[in-house]
């Protein structure tokens, strides 16, 4: 049995005749840029996601640096966040000529250490003459803290939030893998995207919540930070020709798209709940092999699994090996950022943040999408036993 590693076919096979009856509508109306579509999507995904605003964007990296922008960071800041995750969260920071300051993961769970944040401002932060966060080995501003929802687990929002009070900063979520996730916080299920002072999520096609093309959303519930998003997206004007930023660009998502997110909207959930089945079938048939780190779900926090993640001390070898058979897998993510060519000018080695560089080593990631079936699941359950045998 040949098994993908993602089906995006079959999501688009079930919802074909509306897709398409989409497509029509958008020919005979020729709105391609703006207009209802994009406004109704915005609309829908702000309440999805118990925030007020969503503002559409181009893809998730613009919606990370719209997100920092709106939250006031600036060039030669440091924003605090995880050294495992896709080069956007940190590429975002860099557009903005911000600087990324890497804190390690808990290794149970693969994102930002809470304790090891605690410990960043504790020991390598004072306070400069202003009552602000400093950075003492470098002497830069801390502005904020960016932590990654990473696989579809959510980050440890509840002690990331209360440090962020402690120490007067910002919080930016990057939601991006993150679509429908949920926290518990003072007795109420909060919604990924929702607890930050801006959020970013992507649209990429494989996401929980995909275009069939790029695109992101940056959430806020606050009204100055929707505003000045939307001026930022478009060219920096206001309206048709009046431009009251110089730091906007071409940010636009097209209708077309806002139009398809819309009908995946109304699946989203349902195909979340059949991603959790499908890791539940993951975790019957592999629970019992010690060879296999399997990914965790701390109380209070509803995973979606994007990505579903298993631990193993010769992960590529039995990559290979599942090739071979049929069953494709995926390295999320083989280099962590700070040994990344792109960012050596900071000075990172190797052994700055062993969690971070082990879980780079050891993950793979498995078949995982909501048209999964059990046989299949069977399948890959099987091969790996074989490839690791």
């Amino acid at each position: 049995m040949k098994i993908p590693f993602v089906d995006l076919r079959a999501q688009h096979e079930e919802l074909r005749p509306e897709i398409e009856a989409l497509f029509a509508n958008v020919i005979d109306n020729s709105t391609f840029i703006g207009g209802l579509l994009v406004e109704s999507f915005e609309k829908d995904f702000a309440a999805y996601c118990e925030s007020r605003y969503a503002v559409a964007c181009a893809s998730g990296t613009d919606a990370l640096k719209l997100a920092l922008m709106a939250a006031g960071i600036r060039a030669e800041d440091e924003v605090i966040t995880t050294p495992l995750t896709f080069i956007a969260t940190v590429e975002a920071i860099s557009l903005i000529g911000a600087i990324p300051a890497l804190v390690d993961i808990d290794p149970a769970t693969c994102n930002i250490s809470p304790a090891k944040l605690a410990a960043f401002f504790m020991e390598q932060c004072r306070l400069g003459s202003d009552g602000k966060m400093i950075n003492a080995k470098t002497g830069r501003r801390v502005t904020a803290i960016l932590p990654v929802h990473l696989y579809g687990l959510p980050a440890d929002m509840a002690v990331i939030l209360r440090l962020a009070d402690q120490y007067d900063l910002p919080v930016i979520e990057d939601a991006c893998q993150a679509h429908g996730a949920t926290v518990d916080l003072n007795g109420k299920s909060m919604k990924a995207g929702s607890m930050g002072t801006v959020s970013a999520f992507s649209f990429y096609p494989g996401k929980n919540l995909g275009a069939m093309g790029e695109g992101g959303a940056a959430v806020t519930n606050n009204k100055r930070d929707n505003e000045i998003m939307r001026i930022w997206r478009d060219h920096g004007q206001s309206e048709r020709y009046v431009h009251l930023s110089p730091d906007g660009w071409n940010g636009r998502l097209d209708s077309l798209q806002c139009g398809i997110l819309s009908l995946k909207l109304r699946k989203l959930d349902e195909w979340n709940e059949r991603r959790r089945r499908a890791a539940d079938w993951y975790k019957e048939r592999l629970s019992d092999d010690e060879r296999i780190g399997l990914p965790v779900e701390p109380a209070g926090r509803k995973h979606v699994y994007h990505l579903f993640e298993v631990r193993l001390n010769n992960r590529n070898r039995v990559a290979e090996k599942l090739q071979s058979s049929g069953v494709a897998t995926g390295y999320h993510y083989p280099i962590p950022l700070h040994l990344q060519k792109a960012y050596a000018d900071l000075g990172w080695k190797n052994g700055d943040f062993p969690e971070a560089e082990s879980a780079a080593r050891s993950l793979l990631s498995l078949p995982m999408f909501p048209h999964i079936t059990e046989d299949q699941v069977d399948c890959v359950c099987r091969q790996l036993k074989i490839a690791l045998s």
